[in-house]
Order: C-alpha cells, then structure tokens, then sequence
C-alpha cells in the first residue's frame, strides 16, 4: 500500500493507511498497547489490541524514535489526539533505535532541553523536534518567496566566486585558504562582484550564497559561515530608493510567510507573524542618538550603535510607531565602507542604512559609489592601497551607473521571525570558532 502522510489521514477515516515514522512515545496499557508515530507533517496515535499478537511483539520490542512503518485503518476516536487514530494490523521496524538517547526529544508530553552545546553535538536529533522542522519550513518559503518577489521583477540571478584573490574589504575577518601555488580567500560578502554586474548592465541582480566571516565572535547573533542574501539595483536617485525596494520586498515574504505556517507558528511558538505596514519607520544616526540619549541609554560609539543601542530604539519605534522594523540612515563615514557614497550635503556622512527588526540588525545597505575617481579618493581616505583592489576599481573605469543595494542574513531574519533567541538554532548545522562538527 501506498505510503500515506500522517498529515492527511483525516481525509481517510474508515480507510486503510500505511503510514511510515518514528516512535515518538510507546505505552503498554496490558491489554492494549499504544504507539505515537511521527513524521515530517504530524504525529497520530496507534492503537494496538490485544488480538494483534504479532504486532504487539514487534511493540515490546522497540525503542523510542525506532523508525516503523504501521498498516491500520483509521477511525474516529474522540479522546484521540485531532480526533482519530490507527488500529494498527501490521508493523515493520525499518530501523531501530538505541534504547538511550543522548538527548531528550519529546517523550511523555514534555519537551526538555538539554544544554545547547550537547544538543548541537546530536543536532540531528534535536532537529526531530516539530519546532525546529517548522524553522525549515518556514525557511524554505521565506527564501522561495524572496526568489519569487526578485525574478517576478526581472532581477537576475548570480553565483558570485567565494574563492578570492585578496582580502577584499577587512583582511582580519577573512579565512586564508591554500590555493594551488598560492594564497586564497574565502568571500566574505558578494558586494564586489554585486557591483561588477551593474557595471555589465544587468541593472537588477540578486544572490543566494554561502559567507564566510572570520570573526572571532561568541554571540547569540554571530556565526563564521552564514547564508546570505543580496540585492543590487541600478539607476537609482538615492538609498531611498534601495529602502523603498527592500521594505515591499519584505511585506511580500511575510506575507506569504502568515499566509501558509502563520497558525502554525503561533501555535508551535506563541508568534504571532505581523505583516508590516509601508513605509517603515526612517531614523537617522545623529537622531537615533538624540533619542537615546533622551531614554538616558548611554552612547557606546560614535557614529554607531550597539545591540543594546539597537534593543532600546526598536522598542522607542514600537511604542511610537506601533512597528517591528525601522531603518536607521546617514551612518558617518568613519563607520562605512570606502565604497559608500557621501552625502552632497554633508560629506561626512553616508547615504547608507540598517535595518533593525525588533531589536537586531537584520541588513546593511546603501548607494555605492560609481564614479571611478571618487571611489579611488575614498580609498585612499581610508588608508587603503590600491593594488589589491584595482581588479574592483576597474569595474567602474568604462561607465557604470548610479546604484546601490542591501546584503541580509536570513538567519537573523528567521530568529526574529520566530523567536528564535540564538543564531545557532536558527541554523541547520552552526559553525562558530569552537564548532566545526557535525
């Protein structure tokens, strides 16, 4: 028989279903044994009457999170949980589970946590758990529903190299790797070559890829390797523009985010998913600081701010504004990249931005530069020499047009989407300075 997903035995009530899964509990009642089998898209109980000599057998002989595949008809039982059950008529063990598991999934009703670091040893198992599938659901379609808002309007899509030449923007946070004869560098950003495309006259372009950070970070929001995403747009008057875009593109990703896994969410995490109102919130650097000093929250940086810095003016706009997101603007150019463009107001500030969703940064974007000789005037401001990044200054020497664009992490994106406090639960495999395993 047909495989039938636990998900949809309601639509087979008075029917007979194989259904394949893990044992997720076992009880022996004496006369009548009970299994609960989960997988991919729900748990349902089986029941296993005494009649069932064979079967309940194969029961007394099985482990929790056994892999089983359980023939049965399904029949409506109030006390059930949603309501029905399988009475079982065969049972295949397809694999069978050690009797001890090195970490709790969800047994009796309870779902205990073990220590995060021992949990991310066994990661595969904690994975098991129904909340951190729907982590990978809802990932799934917030990235199908980035691809779709971007191709539904001619972006174009770009697999930029993550094998480098040179340390392109800050060489302390890249990882050097042995390159044939010679030294290589693992991409900490697609930015460059972002850039390069506009300059081939693609005008809009989007990437999905790995990042590599070599920063040597404990925090809840920080990993060496990372999923990024990236937009870059041409033809544009300001960062405004690269705001304006970004904010529909967002409205459109959490809305079809609500629109399928919305109940789910709120049911599995106690989230409820707010789509956003347009336009977001838009505060600027030096006025962020006026606010802040005014809620007596001490400035740690200049021309910066920190989580905490971040925390407390997304719960000032929240209370204000009633919003989850607001872009903080004009960031100086003591904080910026050379590649930045100044303001013709005031040249030392930048025409760049943060966007913050409750509390943590969750992209940085800006106008780039694309005037071949004030981008080689910034870098030498900042100190940079011009070698090792003449491959990039030549993208802008034949004509390129006015730009600019946004990178994201979409890890980020999903710990605050679901309420995921630490970026290595909102990750499938984490990699940090102390992880490299499994």
């Amino acid at each position: 028989m047909e495989r039938t997903h636990i998900g949809d035995i309601k639509q087979h009530i008075g029917g007979q279903v194989t259904i394949a899964g893990f044992a997720q509990v076992i009880r022996n009642q004496g006369s009548i044994q009970f299994i609960v089998v989960r997988d991919i898209s729900g748990t349902v109980q089986v029941v296993v009457t005494k009649d069932k000599t064979e079967a309940r057998q194969i029961v007394d002989s099985l482990n929790l999170e056994s892999v089983v595949q359980i023939s049965g008809l399904v029949k409506e039982e109030k006390q059930a949980p949603g309501g029905f059950e399988i009475a079982a008529e065969s049972i295949v063990v397809l694999s069978l589970a050690e009797p001890e598991l090195p970490i709790p999934i969800i047994e009796k009703g309870s779902d205990e946590e073990a220590d995060q670091s021992i949990r991310l040893d066994w990661r595969w198992l904690d994975l098991r758990k129904p909340k951190h599938a729907l982590t990978f659901k809802v990932w799934t379609l917030m990235e199908a529903a980035f691809r779709e808002y971007w191709v539904s309007r001619d972006f174009i899509e770009i697999h930029s190299p993550k094998l480098i030449a040179t340390p392109s923007e800050s060489g302390s946070e890249v990882f050097e790797v042995t390159y044939f004869e010679r030294k290589a560098y693992l991409a900490q950003s697609p930015q460059f070559y972002k850039q390069m495309a506009m300059a081939a006259g693609f005008e809009k372009v989007f990437e999905v890829g790995p990042v590599f950070r070599a920063e040597p970070s404990f925090t809840s929001r920080h990993a060496t390797e990372f999923t990024g995403y990236d937009m870059e747009m041409s033809y544009i008057s300001s960062h405004e523009d690269v705001m304006a875009e970004e904010e529909k593109t967002i409205q459109y990703v959490l809305q079809k985010v609500k629109d399928k896994h919305g109940e789910e969410i709120q049911t599995l995490l106690g989230r409820e998913v707010i789509v956003p109102s347009l336009p977001f919130p838009r505060i600027s650097m030096h006025e962020t600081k006026q606010i802040l000093a005014g809620l007596g929250v001490p400035s740690e940086k200049d021309g910066d701010i920190s989580p905490e810095e971040e925390r407390k003016i997304s719960e000032y706009v929240r209370e204000k504004h009633g919003h989850e997101f607001v872009f903080i603007t004009e960031y100086p150019v003591s904080v910026r990249p050379f590649y930045h463009m100044r303001d013709e107001g005031d040249p030392s500030l930048t025409k760049s931005f943060d966007l913050l969703w409750n509390g943590l940064e969750v992209t940085t974007g800006a106008q780039r530069e694309h005037r071949y000789d004030v981008l080689v005037s910034q870098a030498k401001e900042k100190g940079m020499g011009l070698e090792p990044i003449q491959f990039y200054l030549n993208f802008f020497k034949y004509g390129c047009p006015p730009h600019g664009g946004f990178g994201m992490g979409p890890n980020r994106m999903i710990m605050k989407l679901l309420n995921i406090e630490n970026v290595r639960e909102a990750s499938f495999l984490y990699r940090g300075v102390k992880r490299l395993e499994p």
